[in-house]
């Protein structure tokens, strides 16, 4: 009887040994499972992270490009605006002068214009209301000098100021507008400058 009681508790001695052997083996197999699978988990979250990142800091400097580009773009309009302000006001003010000084200035920008030939000088009807007396003679005496002539339109020209001059079938619009259209890119150069210091 003892023998028989010895064997069983042999058998049970070893059962219980390879019971424990199991379940140390499995116990490092869920161990090399687990830690395979937290270190799977970490690189899948730092390769999101970084992307994450990446994405986060491209989506950042093309926000901050966009909105230089846009600031940029309304400083320059904000500058056009000014600018354009600027010889609105200007032609305004040309328009407005004093009589004396504003057929000062007609008379020198006809004079830079006359050339040779017959010319005829258009007036709006304002001006040819307010001509002073010596005004057709000092144009002819500056188109003598150019080996011309220039004679006074009797008709209104459909200016606000300045003066059409016409050799034959060539016109030329001289009112203060249409210099100023003509030269816009120079005038507003020019007033960007002194707006700003700097070309616009």
């Amino acid at each position: 009887m003892a023998g028989i009681d010895e064997m069983i508790n042999m058998i049970d001695q070893q059962q219980k040994r390879t019971s424990e052997a199991i379940i140390s083996a499995a116990e490092k197999k869920a161990a090399a499972i687990t830690a395979e699978g937290r270190e799977k988990a970490e690189k899948a979250y730092a390769d999101h992270m970084k992307k994450a990142q990446e994405q986060a800091q491209r989506e950042l400097e093309n926000s901050c490009s966009s909105a230089d580009a846009e600031m940029k773009r309304r400083i320059l309009a904000c500058k056009v605006e000014c600018v354009d302000r600027v010889i609105e006001d200007t032609v305004k003010k040309l328009h407005d002068l004093p009589e004396k000084e504003y057929f000062a200035l007609v008379e020198k920008l006809a004079e830079r214009s006359l050339r040779e030939g017959e010319g005829v000088i258009s007036l709006c009807r304002r001006d040819l209301d307010r001509l002073p007396e010596d005004f057709a003679e000092k144009l002819s005496q500056a188109a003598a000098k150019k080996n011309g002539t220039v004679k006074l339109d009797a008709e209104p020209a459909q200016i606000e100021d300045g003066f059409i001059l016409s050799y034959g079938l060539i016109s030329e619009n001289c009112s203060f507008r249409a210099i100023t259209e003509a030269e816009r890119e120079g005038v507003r150069d020019t007033a960007a400058r002194v707006l700003f210091g700097q070309v616009s």
